[in-house]
């Protein structure tokens, strides 16, 4: 500073010119770089294919300490995303987390459904390849409960086959039932039901002739719950170009986002009548087989994982797990961050996974 002035020195002027022409050097050959690399890498923990049935594909970790707990993780990705959302990197991987405290975590995953596929509904989801993937585990493991935990729809698969699968003359496999960002009350995604209004959108129109489900369909709602987040996403990239964790960060999340999955009509079509329009799960009226899935049956320990500033699932959608469920041990964690954040980057490591650490070890044993 000039004394007496409060003004930049021209040394001063000078250096601050210099250092804003490199940033913005490095911030163009980053920009050329990022354009021209392929996709980033994803993974971080070793994994092998246990059981696979059609679309499911079920991955179990490989243990990486040498106590774990009794009782198995099985994690219910949703249909529409690929798993790697949950061990994205080192550092910054839910899984790794999980491992390295000696839980045995298994991973109910997806592959693209074929088109003579078209036909899977929720019945499929939570009578078929749930209940498959628990007895597969039984074979493995020798343990016959889990604790059953999901993301986003993931999570309201889960909660579907535990109303459905509780009481008497059931499996009862669900020891604990954990979720993330997963809606329940459907009426409360106020974007997600102008997009599907039934006044203009004919589900069965769109699904007697696609049969399968495109991603660009369901990449549609997404966009419009926040018309200007992928613009503002690339303009926040760019600011940050120079920065290459944020760059490495932004291009493994904007894969997973990328490869959104088809999903089979016919569960499109039960998402959209049953959940989105008709609200069946908080209604009780959600028939799935020929039976009702009635949130009052579950009474398991629930740990309802919600995140604060949660564009896709808001915490109105998400909240009646801790009232119109039947279980004397519920407990509900509001997280910093947004949809993903709750499963994925170091933040959620910091703030969140410990917390989760605390509540699971406690009834694993």
């Amino acid at each position: 500073m000039s004394e007496g002035t409060g003004q930049l020195s021209p040394e001063a002027v000078g250096e601050r010119v210099r250092r804003e022409v490199d940033r913005a050097l490095k911030r163009n050959i980053k920009g050329l770089e990022f354009l021209a690399a392929g996709r980033q890498e994803v993974g971080a923990m070793a994994k092998d294919l246990v059981h696979r049935e059609g679309t499911a594909m079920l991955y179990r970790y490989r243990p990486v300490v040498d106590e774990i707990y009794r009782l198995p993780l099985l994690i219910v990705s949703p249909p529409s995303n690929k798993g790697y959302i949950f061990d994205l990197a080192p550092g910054q991987s839910m899984v790794e987390f999980l491992l390295q405290r000696g839980y045995d975590v298994f991973n109910l995953d997806w592959a693209p459904p074929r088109h003579d596929e078209s036909h899977l509904g929720l019945t499929d989801y939570v009578d078929r390849f749930i209940p498959d993937s628990m007895a597969r585990i039984e074979e493995i493991t020798g343990e016959r409960e889990v604790t059953l935990a999901g993301y986003c729809m993931g999570g309201t698969l889960a909660t579907i086959h535990t109303a459905l699968h509780t009481g008497p003359g059931e499996a009862n496999r669900v020891k604990n039932l954990m979720l993330f960002a997963t809606p329940i009350d459907f009426s409360t995604m106020r974007l997600f039901q102008t997009w599907a209004d039934k006044r203009h959108f004919d589900v069965d129109m769109v699904v007697d002739r696609l049969g399968v489900i495109p991603p660009e369909l369901m990449l549609g709602a997404f966009d419009l719950s926040r018309p200007a987040n992928r613009t503002a996403g690339r303009l926040h990239l760019w600011s940050n170009m120079w920065n290459d964790e944020f760059v490495r960060s932004y291009r493994m999340f904007d894969r997973w986002a990328a490869e959104t999955l088809p999903v089979p009509g016919e569960y499109f079509r039960e998402q959209i009548k049953k959940l989105m329009w008709a609200n069946a799960l908080v209604e009780g009226t959600l028939d799935v087989g020929g039976r009702i899935a009635d949130l009052s049956r579950v009474k398991v320990p629930i740990l309802n994982i919600i995140a604060q500033h949660d564009h896709v699932v808001s915490r109105e959608a998400a909240s009646p797990l801790m009232t119109l469920t039947g279980s004397e041990d519920r407990e509900e964690i509001l997280s910093k961050g947004g949809h993903v954040s709750l499963v994925a980057g170091p933040a959620a490591l910091r703030r969140l996974w410990p917390l989760i650490d605390d509540w699971l070890g406690k009834r694993s044993v």
